[in-house]
C-alpha cells in the first residue's frame, strides 16, 4: 500500500555512511546486508554477546563493510550519517541471563549512541519493542497506548530498559533537536535466528525437525503476531528515510494474530513432523496477547508486511533444516 506520505523508495539516496549497532545479530545482519546492497557504507558494531561473526561472514570481504567489536555501554567515536541502534539481547533466555547488563545496554547504550548522534549531527533510529506495551489490556495495540508493564518482574530489565530508551530519545529530540526515529518491533522471525535463542518460532521449528515434543506454555491460547524479517527490515529502512518531522514511535509488525497452539500445528504441518504437544506452566508476566495496529506505518511509510506466515515459515524451516544438518 502506497500513501501520499510514503517515500518513493525504501533505500537512502545518495549512499550514506551508516552505523548499525547489534549488526551481527538476527535483524542486524539482514539490515546490514540490505544497506550494503543499496550501495551504502556500513559499520557493524557488535560485542558478539548474542550476535555471531558467522552471520556477517558473507559481508566481511565487501569493500563497503566494516565490523568493530565494541560494547555500546562504552562511548564510541566514529563519523557516520545515520545510526540504527539495534544492540540489545531480544529473546527472554538471553536478556534474563544477565538482567543488569540488559538494562545497561538499553539505557547506557542509548545515552552513548544519542550522544554520538548529537555530536556528529546524525539521524538515529531506535529499535524499540512491542514489549513496551507489557501484558496489554487493549488490542490491537496502538502507538498511543501507554502499556501495562510490571516494573519489578523478571522481564522488566528488557521491558523497562526499552521504555527508558524511548524516553531518552524523545528528550534528546525535544531538548537538543536531534533527528530521531523510534520503531516498536513486534515478533520477528526468519533465517538467521539462533537455534537455541528461546523464541517460539525457533523453538517449535527445531523441536519439530528433531522429532521432539513442541513445548507450549500455559494453555497455548495466548496469541502473537509474526513478521518475516525481510518485511521488518523494509519497514526500518523506510522509517529512517521518512520525513524528519515524523519521529514515531511506529509499530512494525504483522497484524495477523495466531495462538501458540495454532502456530505449533502450522509448523507440524509444514515440517511433516509427528511431534506431539506438551504443556508447561506459563512464565511470569508472559503477555496473553500481542497484536499491532499498523495504520500509522501504512499511512506514513506506505508499509505493510507482504510475506504470508506459510511462506515465511517455509523459508525459516529450510534454513533450520540446513543448519541442523551441518551438526
Amino acid at each position: 500500500m502506497q500513501s501520499n506520505h510514503a517515500k518513493p523508495t525504501s533505500v537512502p539516496s545518495p549512499p550514506q555512511r551508516i552505523l548499525v549497532t547489534g549488526g551481527a545479530g538476527f535483524i542486524g545482519t539482514h539490515l546490514c546486508t540490505r544497506l550494503i546492497e543499496a550501495g551504502n557504507e556500513v559499520l557493524c558494531v557488535d560485542n558478539f554477546y548474542t550476535g555471531r561473526r558467522a552471520n556477517i561472514a558473507h559481508l566481511l570481504a565487501h569493500p563497503l563493510f566494516e565490523v568493530l567489536r565494541h560494547d555500546i555501554c562504552f562511548p564510541l567515536y566514529v563519523e557516520v550519517d545515520q545510526i540504527y541502534n539495534l544492540a540489545c539481547p531480544a529473546s527472554p533466555i538471553h536478556y534474563q541471563f544477565d538482567p543488569v547488563q540488559t538494562t545497561k545496554v538499553s539505557v547506557h547504550g542509548a545515552i552513548n549512541m544519542l550522544g554520538l548522534a548529537k555530536r556528529i549531527k546524525a539521524r538515529i533510529l531506535q529499535a524499540s519493542t512491542s514489549e513496551v506495551y507489557g501484558d496489554p489490556q487493549v488490542s490491537p495495540q496502538r502507538e498511543d497506548y501507554w502499556g501495562h508493564v510490571n516494573p519489578i518482574g523478571p522481564r522488566s530489565c528488557y521491558d523497562e530498559g526499552k521504555r527508558c530508551a524511548e524516553t531518552l530519545f524523545f528528550d534528546y529530540h525535544r531538548q537538543h533537536k536531534l533527528a530521531i526515529k523510534v520503531a516498536r518491533i513486534f515478533n520477528t522471525y526468519g533465517p538467521g535466528m539462533l537455534a537455541d535463542d528461546g523464541r517460539v518460532v525457533s523453538n517449535f521449528v527445531v523441536q519439530a525437525l528433531r522429532g521432539e515434543p513442541l513445548t507450549l506454555y500455559g494453555d497455548g491460547l495466548q496469541t502473537r503476531s509474526f513478521c518475516y524479517v525481510d518485511d521488518l527490515v523494509e519497514g526500518l529502512i523506510r522509517l529512517m528515510a521518512s520525513d524528519e518531522d515524523f519521529t514515531g514511535p511506529v509499530n512494525l509488525g504483522n497484524p495477523f494474530e495466531i495462538s501458540m497452539r495454532d502456530l505449533a500445528q502450522t509448523i507440524l504441518r509444514l515440517t511433516g513432523s509427528a511431534s506431539k504437544l506438551v504443556f508447561m506452566p506459563l512464565p511470569t508476566d508472559d503477555p496473553r496477547q500481542r497484536l499491532p495496529d499498523i495504520e500509522l506505518a501504512r499511512t506514513k511509510l506506505g508499509w505493510q508486511p507482504s510475506t504470508t506466515l506459510d511462506v515465511g515459515l517455509s523459508r525459516t524451516i529450510a534454513y533450520f533444516d540446513a543448519l541442523l544438518a551441518e551438526g
